[in-house]
């Protein structure tokens, strides 16, 4: 798929650190309960970390107690893409950035949480970057 922003592997190294490089551009996940998001209650948007795509907005973030930051929908529909997911042994459904292609997290439903959405975006800290609302 083309995106708008598309960067060389070399690229993408030399903008993101060796932790942010393997999350978004490799798929990786950060341990449960260590990203700097995830009990982070500021108001404001999360964009993407690798292109700066305004992707959640704090008040679609609840506690899931996963140990990631959780959202229960996106900004808006054309801000992700869904990829199927079958690595670990499972089937998910991996949310990547729209227009970077950057690896975000993984969209889970179902699991019974009091959101509009019964949908649980499981998204890694390290993708994001929170830029707080102006007071």
């Amino acid at each position: 798929m083309g995106y708008q922003v598309e960067k060389s592997d070399a690229e993408w190294r030399e903008q993101l650190s060796p932790a942010e490089y393997h999350v978004l551009r490799e798929a990786g996940t950060e341990r449960p309960f260590t990203g700097e998001y995830t009990d982070t209650k500021t108001v404001g948007v999360y964009k993407c970390r690798a292109c700066g795509t305004e992707l959640f907005r704090s008040d679609n973030k609840f506690d899931s107690h996963c140990g990631w930051p959780s959202f229960y929908t996106p900004l808006a529909e054309d801000r992700v893409e869904y990829i199927v997911d079958k690595t670990l042994g499972m089937v998910r459904t991996e949310v990547r950035c729209a227009n970077c292609g950057s690896h975000l997290g993984h969209v889970f439903e179902g699991e019974g949480y009091d959101t509009p959405t019964d949908q649980r975006y499981c998204i890694n800290s390290i993708s994001l970057t929170l830029e707080p609302a102006q007071s």
